[in-house]
């Protein structure tokens, strides 16, 4: 079964980020932005590994910039991590592998 990213915007942030009873790992991005590219197939490899513990959304910041000014998203890619609809963590710029696992890891332990 292939693995759903789920596309975020203004409609479903409410339902999707802010009443989830899991942990949401939200990729803020856009088309034009060369860094977001990099960063776009290792969020694809977090949401299948980490499927059914981590829900994995991409938020296309020129779609949507009510939602990327209200986080104060100033530079792409931005990576954060929502728990109970609070952003709890925020990684800024192309990361490797290693360190996002690190982060979801930490962020998954009881």
């Amino acid at each position: 079964m292939a693995t759903q990213v789920i596309q975020a915007d203004q409609s479903n942030w409410e339902a999707e980020v802010m009443q989830s009873s899991q942990l949401v790992m939200v990729d803020f991005w856009a088309v034009w932005c060369g860094p977001c590219q990099m960063v776009a197939p290792i969020v694809e490899e977090l949401a299948g590994e980490y499927e059914g513990k981590l829900k994995v959304m991409k938020l296309n910041t020129d779609e949507a910039p009510e939602v990327a000014a209200q986080y104060q998203i100033m530079s792409i890619p931005t990576i954060v991590f929502f728990k109970d609809g609070k952003p709890v963590e925020k990684l800024v710029g192309v990361r490797p592998k290693p360190q996002f696992k690190q982060t979801i890891d930490s962020l998954l332990e009881p």
